[in-house]
């Protein structure tokens, strides 16, 4: 068997930059002193005079950039998650989520699989803080390759984006045929028995976990939820009509990420059982990336046992 090939979804974000910048000029890029940790160097080295290092600051750089983007140019922030999220949490809510501008945040190392860095820097609560602000998009891709298309469409959406982009090297997933739209859920797999959804790195172990129930005579639909707000209501409530439980996978806080969002879309209109798998209301800590996953229960065997629990679950 050929060997995986694995690659970080923020090397995805770094080589689309420059891509877009070899395409249009309608854009500028701005870090908070991580350019090497976030990709967005090799924009930098590309076109230095749209490239603006703002240093350990976070607040202002998001102020910047929503008065950029007030004169009409569409700009990128870039930050490790925690602090585009967490620190600078005021200028994106009223800075550029109220005026509703065209500013990128280019969140990387999000999650658990930050590993060695520890507590402070896996940030397990971003996208249930972004799911707040009225205005915002929220995208978390899966592999390298919907990184870079989501990237292309976050540039031509109309409004601020929140782009969730990990450290840890994933499988890559899809090829360049692979078609990413905002707001537009896909199924990987299909079944009848019990559906799984997924997001960020979790979409491959997802993956697994359909083989390891399709050997159990489990039938799993499998669906990639990259945009998690706006969610695809009509893919999950067809989910819930269709296999009548459901699970959900994320490397966030089961508060307030996908398995929430997942959950209120259910509970109004189908109410079906909803099992959601994540990091439960606790912080990480030091460690090998893959070994945390481990740890913390985010792996494929993890995904099947919450399946079956779903599926007892039933009437």
């Amino acid at each position: 068997m050929a060997d995986v090939k694995t690659v970080a979804t923020r090397a995805g974000y770094g080589e689309a930059l420059v891509e877009l910048g070899n395409k249009r000029d309608d854009f500028l890029v701005m870090d908070a002193d991580l350019a090497a940790a976030t990709q967005t160097g090799k924009f930098k080295e590309a076109f230095p005079d749209r490239f603006y290092n703002c240093g350990i600051a976070e607040q202002n750089m998001m102020s910047i950039a929503a008065g950029i983007a007030a004169t009409g140019k569409r700009v990128f922030v870039s930050s490790f998650a925690m602090f585009a999220s967490g620190r600078a949490f005021e200028q994106i809510r009223n800075s550029i989520c109220y005026p509703n501008l065209p500013v990128i945040i280019g969140a990387t190392h999000g999650g658990i699989s930050v590993g060695e860095d520890g507590a402070t820097h896996q940030c397990l609560e971003d996208i249930a803080i972004m799911r707040t602000l009225p205005n915002m998009t929220i995208i978390n891709p899966a592999d390298a390759v919907e990184a870079k298309k989501a990237v292309y469409a976050a540039i031509n959406h109309d409004g601020p984006v929140y782009m969730r982009f990990g450290r840890y090297a994933v499988p890559v997933v899809f090829d360049d045929s692979y078609y990413f739209k905002i707001g537009k859920a896909n199924i990987l797999r299909d079944g009848s028995d019990v559906t799984i959804i997924a997001t960020g790195l979790m979409v491959d172990e997802a993956l697994k976990a359909y083989d390891i129930l399709k050997g159990e005579g489990i039938s799993a639909r499998v669906i990639n939820m990259a945009t998690i707000k706006p969610l695809d209501n009509e893919a999950v409530l067809a989910a819930a009509k269709d296999t009548g439980a459901i699970v959900t996978a994320e490397e966030h806080s089961v508060i307030g990420g996908l398995g929430s969002a997942v959950s209120e879309v259910v509970c109004e209109s189908c109410p079906v059982p909803v099992v959601k798998l994540g990091v439960y209301d606790r912080f990480g800590f030091s460690g090998p990336a893959g070994e945390l996953l481990d740890v913390f229960g985010l792996r494929a065997k993890d995904i099947a046992q919450k399946a079956k629990a779903a599926i007892a679950l039933k009437k």
